[in-house]
């Protein structure tokens, strides 16, 4: 486990404005913190493994803080919660178990190709902004992938979860806010896994810098969801994302 004492401002400040910015995000959009903050703690060095333990770890208190500002805010559908937990929890021990026994070497690509796909999926999906809402008929099958990719790689709940609900036809308020809240409990269940798999050696200066930022941004991302035009925000995280993904795999294929 890291020793406190031993960090500077300088090492954590870089973290501090990447968990700001993705939490910041990710409370507008109900997606992108894993996903950023995966790409560039994995850009950064970090296994994958490594990475997603530190994302899962400072989504325990990020995605409570976001949960709870959803919550007063009146924006979470209650029922939908309830059909979405259990297989999210699931997939995401599965996930977090399988990439814990993956070696880094061989999990890498993989985790990089897929959230450059992500990316690219953003970018797409700011450029097609036509809804019309419905109730959604599919949200078990969604909770257990979203939950899988999480605990796999530190990103993926939102992104599968909030897109493919979003493509049924629910509503952008309350679909952001009730898989905001979804994910507390997911990342709370994906880090207890990845605690009795790898124990405390991956909370790291990055974890440290990511929770402040993250922690210091969570409740103005409900906010946000109100006032600022989604499709601008997607728009970003996919560039994002794509970029930093694709110069991560050219780095590991070089």
């Amino acid at each position: 486990m890291i020793d406190l004492s031993t960090i500077g401002v300088y090492d954590l400040l870089p973290f501090v404005l990447i968990g700001f910015a993705a939490q910041l995000i990710d409370g507008a959009l109900g997606m992108a913190f894993g996903v950023i903050s995966s790409t560039l703690l994995i850009s950064a060095g970090l296994p994958p493994a490594a990475a997603a333990a530190s994302v899962a770890i400072v989504a325990s208190f990020t995605t409570g803080i976001s949960g709870l500002s959803h919550a007063l805010m009146a924006n979470v559908d209650w029922r939908l919660l309830a059909r979405l937990l259990i297989p999210g929890m699931i997939g995401g021990i599965l996930g977090a178990f399988v990439v814990s026994n993956t070696l880094p070497e061989v999990a890498r690509p993989v985790v990089l190709t897929y959230l450059s796909l992500i990316g690219l999926w953003l970018i797409w999906r700011s450029l097609r902004h036509r809804h019309k809402e419905r109730e959604a008929r599919v949200v078990e099958p969604l909770g257990l992938v979203g939950g899988f990719l999480t605990g796999a790689s530190g990103g993926g709940w939102g992104p599968v979860v909030t897109s493919n609900l979003l493509i049924q036809g629910t509503s952008p308020r309350k679909t952001i806010g009730t898989v905001s809240t979804a994910e507390f409990f997911l990342a709370v269940t994906v880090s207890a896994t990845f605690f009795m798999t790898l124990g405390w050696r991956d909370f790291t200066a990055a974890t440290f810098g990511l929770l402040i930022g993250g922690i210091a941004a969570a409740p103005l991302g409900a906010l946000l969801a109100k006032r600022v035009a989604a499709s601008v925000l997607m728009m970003m995280v996919g560039i994002v994302l794509t970029l930093t993904s694709a110069w991560s795999i050219w780095r590991a294929l070089a």
